[in-house]
């Protein structure tokens, strides 16, 4: 949460400090996105959680606990976290509520708070989740995030595209659901 705020705060700055458009970071974060969306989509993606290890960590607990905080938290959670993806993300949500002012911008850190309280409560409850699921049904959720994030990423290329080249695109595609539409 303190380092979406972060970014929600200043990460319009940081890209008017390098001369980057909205327009150029909405492509780039939903390339970025893309990627990872299709990494989840993929069939090995629940691979990286598997532990090689584990028979010769059963004598060595401490080395064990050490490869696995740097195999699950350092790389796959701070990435996925608060790597380019959510930044990218929050970055053209800042974007967006600016437009709106402070509606926008109360509405916008509420959300976030709620995803993180949503997330927390996720990552407290895994190992019931896991349970419950088993992994063909992770593998199932995974999956379907993996396509919705995918969907999100092509809607931030075209929404990208369509403020860089006006009129590429109609309106319903670059705004589906405008504002006050049901």
């Amino acid at each position: 949460a303190v380092f979406l705020g972060f970014f929600f705060f200043t990460g319009l700055g940081l890209l008017q400090f390098f001369g980057i458009s909205l327009a150029a970071f909405r492509i780039a974060g939903g390339i970025l996105l893309l990627l990872l969306g299709l990494d989840m989509a993929r069939e090995d993606f629940l691979k990286i959680f598997a532990d090689a290890d584990a028979v010769t960590d059963a004598k060595d607990v401490r080395g064990y606990a050490k490869r696995r905080f740097k195999r699950l938290i350092v790389p796959f959670a701070i990435p996925l976290m608060i790597g380019p993806g959510a930044i990218s993300a929050i970055i053209i949500n800042a974007g967006e509520a600016e437009k709106l002012g402070a509606a926008g911008t109360a509405s916008s850190l509420i959300a976030m708070v709620g995803a993180c309280v949503v997330t927390f409560i996720c990552f407290a409850c895994t190992g019931p989740i896991s349970r419950i699921l088993g992994d063909v049904g992770m593998a199932i959720v995974v999956r379907v995030l993996g396509l919705i994030l995918c969907a999100l990423a092509i809607q931030f290329i075209i929404a990208g595209l369509g403020e860089a080249i006006p009129g590429m695109f109609s309106i319903g595609v670059t705004a589906p659901y405008p504002a006050g539409a049901h």
